[in-house]
């Protein structure tokens, strides 16, 4: 089952990144770079290319689902950072514009490092079977407070928000809704046969209310910024704090684990992570960007 979670999950992650790609050019293209409105996101549900995007973000969150639930959140989480390069291959190809030595060192790094963390993972990791329901309190009582404070940064400061502090927000979000995802779908699938009857009504409100404001962050994301600098945020932020929750809460790492496997895990997640901050500062839409900045600012001169 783990194999075949990891399977899922790499699936899932082209279709998060084609679609991610999709729904970010046509934000882009609908809003020119400014503010998403709710006028603008009625405009979108009407774009063809969008739609598709979506579609394929669904698809992508599906699979994922079932890869959690069929595997350790550690062993899923880190394999979305596949997405941001598969992002950013299909972003170059689309605006025309060619990937640069650092993009492919930061690729390279970023896809070893996920590779190495994963394989790692999977031998050193444990089922829980049984999630508590104080542990499940606990993990959407820490949701709550995030949702307040990401809701009220956003209502304070609508129109002043960079779009690092919106994939910051989708990321810490999502990362909460990927645990509860987990925990229902084990709720689900318990042997008592209670089924729904399982699940926390509590954790399904959560879940929408984390998943709404998140969705919405990642769309206004888009307007502010290429999609590779969102799905690079998500893969970043998403998976640090669906691990931490996992490890620190659920406790899907075993006990006995050898102090050298957890530096290589460390070390191999740290070289994930570097991958992807460096890919995210050098892809090719971000130097373009920056060279056009210049030119402009010579002119001005």
């Amino acid at each position: 089952m783990v194999w075949l979670a990891v399977f899922l999950a790499v699936l899932g992650a082209f279709c998060l990144a084609i679609g991610a790609q999709r729904q970010g050019s046509a934000v882009k293209a609908d809003t020119g770079g400014l503010a998403l409105s709710s006028h603008g996101l009625l405009r979108l549900i009407r774009n063809p290319r969008w739609v598709f995007g979506l579609l394929l973000l669904c698809a992508g969150m599906a699979m994922n689902a079932v890869a959690l639930v069929s595997a350790p959140l550690t062993v899923v989480q880190p394999i979305g950072a596949i997405a941001l390069v598969i992002t950013t291959i299909v972003n170059a190809k689309d605006q025309g514009l060619s990937i640069n030595r650092a993009t492919v060192v930061a690729i390279s790094a970023c896809v070893t490092g996920s590779a190495i963390f994963v394989l790692l993972a999977v031998n050193v990791t444990q089922e829980n079977h049984h999630v508590s329901f104080d542990d499940e309190l606990t993990i959407v009582l820490l949701l709550t407070l995030a949702v307040g404070l990401f809701g009220t940064l956003a209502l304070v400061f609508k129109h002043r928000m960079s779009a690092f502090i919106y994939i910051l927000g989708a990321g810490v979000l999502f990362g909460f809704v990927a645990v509860l995802t987990r925990i229902i779908g084990k709720h689900l699938l318990d042997p008592n046969g209670l089924a729904l009857l399982n699940v926390q009504w509590y954790s399904v409100v959560a879940i929408a209310a984390a998943g709404g404001l998140g969705s919405w962050f990642v769309q206004s994301a888009y307007s502010g910024g290429p999609p590779d600098l969102v799905i690079a945020g998500l893969t970043v932020i998403d998976p640090i704090v669906g691990i931490a929750i996992g490890i620190a809460i659920l406790g899907e790492l075993r006990p006995d684990v050898h102090v050298v496997l957890a530096i290589a895990m460390g070390a191999a997640a740290s070289l994930a992570i570097v991958g992807v901050i460096a890919l995210s500062r050098h892809h090719p839409e971000v130097t373009k960007r920056k060279k056009d900045a210049r030119k402009a600012a010579g002119r001005v001169s």
